[in-house]
């Protein structure tokens, strides 16, 4: 009993804080992208090719979350962007505190888009609001098409959902149609985009996509 009263609690706190994150996002007119996957699902390498189609129209900013080290910050700062890692020390997802602590270290007036990359989990950063407005869910081909099946919830809540890898679906037995039949059966407003980072299939796609979001945001 008391340890549903602590998870209630938590939630309620997380909750408070990511409506003050998104008071100030939508004060600054940033658009935030929150994207989650499994640890080698291609978070990094798909935000690098975000960021090099949105920077000709947009500043854009990130948060990097990683339970220990900054190696995919390292990668994120030669593209000349500020970068922010956030260390979790063993947390498995970002948390609002976190995201609310972090704005401060960006010039919020300078940035257009804000990429928040959750620490590599399918079940816990689904629970957490951040303040983003815009939640992308990302499963790779290698990993196996049962994922939005077994992680209901981050699928459930993704406005976005992307299969990325897709240029290894020769070499994996991956059904991508049921996979989004399993998307749309938890999420009917979900748009599912396929991908490629090594061979830049279906960027730009999503880039569109994800533009014309942001574009109301900033403009309005």
């Amino acid at each position: 009993m008391n340890t549903i009263k602590v998870v209630k609690q938590l939630l309620e706190w997380n909750e408070d804080c990511s409506n003050d994150v998104k008071e100030v996002l939508n004060e600054k007119k940033v658009f935030a992208i929150n994207i989650m996957a499994a640890p080698g699902a291609g978070k990094t390498s798909l935000i690098i090719k975000l960021i090099e189609k949105l920077q000709p129209r947009y500043k854009v900013a990130v948060i990097e979350g990683d339970i220990a080290g900054q190696v995919d910050a390292e990668k994120l700062d030669q593209l000349g962007v500020p970068v922010v890692q956030l260390n979790t020390s063993g947390a498995c997802h970002i948390e609002a505190m976190s995201m609310k602590k972090m704005l401060g270290y960006f010039d919020l007036d300078d940035i257009d888009v804000l990429f928040i990359e959750n620490v590599g989990n399918l079940v816990c950063p689904a629970e957490f609001e951040v303040g983003e407005d815009m939640k992308i869910g990302l499963v790779s081909i290698p990993e196996g098409d049962d994922k939005v099946v077994k992680y209901p919830l981050l699928f459930s809540k993704a406005d976005l959902v992307v299969l990325n890898k897709y240029d290894m679906m020769r070499f994996f037995d991956f059904n991508d149609q049921q996979v989004e039949e399993d998307v749309r059966g938890l999420n009917a407003q979900a748009k599912v985009f396929r991908t490629s980072c090594q061979a830049e299939d279906g960027i730009d796609a999503l880039y569109e996509e994800i533009a014309g979001r942001v574009g109301k945001k900033v403009t309005e």
